[in-house]
């Protein structure tokens, strides 16, 4: 039991500061928040997505390249250029790569806007950390399996790539699979009207239609989980949700 729990919460803590943080704050600031906010999420991010961190910089420039590229020749990972997820996950982790070491030489328009703290940038990206945090994820399956369930220990590789993984999910079924509430001249698709297990991020033709929503779900079916956690946080005050065209 104590091992479902912990892959459960590191599935979707995990997803959820990705969603939250990398993609709706850093790529599209579809809200803003104190300094003292930010590093409160920023630090959260690095912990629950641990062995897979996604430096915020080179998530939100190659997340804005998807936009601007989408299905492409030019996207980072469009499903329609790869024989199978393995290739696009590889050349995703490329193209996050050059950006993470700066050897890539983003145009100018993907540049700015997205929180940077230079010492969870390199804690979280090094060797080091994730190897770390893998230590520590196998020494609490070794701690935990019940003897008579050893298959558990098959989901360990899961954790040790939880960022990529959720990464090649939106990618190649939200460009492949589902149906369109719209015609964004891509092949972006509602993968499924009830998205809980990717946290709303599989509604990517409602997202490419309106990227800048922090609402992914459009029709009144359409729930995006993540939407009223961040509406609760705006009447808190924590952020402070800008108003986007729906």
């Amino acid at each position: 039991m104590a091992i479902l729990i912990f892959f459960i919460a590191h599935w979707f803590l995990s997803l959820f500061f990705q969603t939250f943080f990398q993609h709706r704050y850093a790529s599209h600031r579809m809200f803003t928040m104190s300094k003292g906010w930010e590093r409160v999420f920023y630090f959260m991010a690095f912990i629950f997505e641990g062995a897979s961190f996604l430096n915020p910089r080179a998530y939100a420039m190659m997340h804005r390249e998807h936009h601007a590229y989408s299905d492409t020749e030019k996207d980072p990972h469009s499903p329609h250029f790869f024989t199978d997820v393995f290739q696009l996950m590889k050349a995703t982790i490329i193209t996050f790569r050059d950006h993470l070491k700066r050897t890539k030489d983003p145009e100018a328009r993907f540049q700015g806007y997205y929180p940077e703290w230079p010492i969870i940038d390199r804690i979280g990206s090094s060797i080091a950390s994730r190897l770390l945090f893998g230590a520590a994820y196998t020494w609490f399956y070794i701690e935990f399996v019940p003897k008579g369930s050893e298959w558990m220990f098959f989901l360990l590789p899961i954790h040790y790539l939880m960022g990529p993984l959720h990464g090649a999910i939106v990618n190649w079924c939200g460009h492949k699979y589902g149906y369109s509430n719209f015609d964004n001249k891509d092949k972006s698709k509602n993968t499924t009207p009830f998205d809980f297990l990717m946290l709303g991020e599989l509604f990517q033709n409602n997202h490419h239609r309106y990227p800048n929503s922090a609402n992914f779900g459009k029709k009144w079916f359409e729930i995006d989980p993540v939407y009223p956690v961040m509406k609760l946080m705006d009447i808190m005050g924590i952020i402070h949700l800008k108003k986007a065209v729906q």
